[in-house]
């Protein structure tokens, strides 16, 4: 168990907020990803066994609540506030997985986003919150995005962010139903000395770190 990770967490800058998954979530989980089943499909992992199947909503919350109270997974829900309705609305899930301590201090970052939220700048600022979550409020070193080469959205948003580019994993991860390979990209903290938000948006404005649900 990694002891640094508080669980349950939320984060928020400006309208943006990454907050935990939960059950109640099904109903606009469910009509989200309906929406978004072609631009996602493509990119979603797959189990390599004969006959496996995806878990359910219910078990995959539970995977994932146990993962985040084990302190090895911070799985949330990327939200923003509709200035129409004032509500905060699922865009995009983040989910930031094998968190390690001691003396490597890693993890590894993955996410997608609404395709009617695409190209907007949700997404790296998602990811700029994360990072930054976790080398300021986890101590973490180092954080790491596995991309496939033909993922030419996702493969912007690290350059945006300016993760350097470590090279291709042969075979990384079994991706809609096939082994496919992957390019690594990483960041450490000693590189964005004043966060990761503040050099993507050049703003000073901190974010809001609470314990629970905003």
């Amino acid at each position: 168990m990694n002891t640094d990770v508080v669980w349950p967490v939320s984060v928020q800058w400006a309208q943006l907020t990454l907050r935990p998954l939960s059950m109640r979530d099904r109903a606009e989980w469910d009509c989200v990803r309906y929406r978004n089943r072609e631009w996602l499909e493509p990119w979603e992992a797959s189990n390599p066994l004969p006959g496996g199947e995806p878990p359910t909503y219910r078990q995959f919350v539970k995977l994932m609540r146990d993962q985040a109270k084990q302190g090895t997974s911070l799985p949330w829900l990327i939200t923003e506030v509709n200035p129409d309705t004032g509500r905060n609305e699922l865009v995009g899930q983040l989910s930031v997985s094998s968190i390690t301590g001691g003396s490597f201090r890693s993890a590894t970052l993955g996410y997608w986003v609404d395709a009617a939220q695409a190209g907007r700048g949700i997404a790296p600022m998602a990811v700029a919150m994360a990072t930054d979550y976790c080398f300021q409020h986890l101590n973490l070193h180092r954080m790491e995005i596995n991309i496939r080469p033909e993922n030419v959205k996702s493969l912007r948003v690290v350059q945006k962010l300016g993760f350097r580019d470590e090279g291709l994993r042969k075979d990384f991860l079994h991706i809609s139903g096939h082994w496919r390979d992957h390019r690594s990209f990483a960041l450490t903290s000693p590189e964005v000395p004043r966060g990761l938000v503040h050099r993507f948006t050049g703003s000073d404005e901190l974010m809001a770190v609470r314990k629970g649900r905003f």
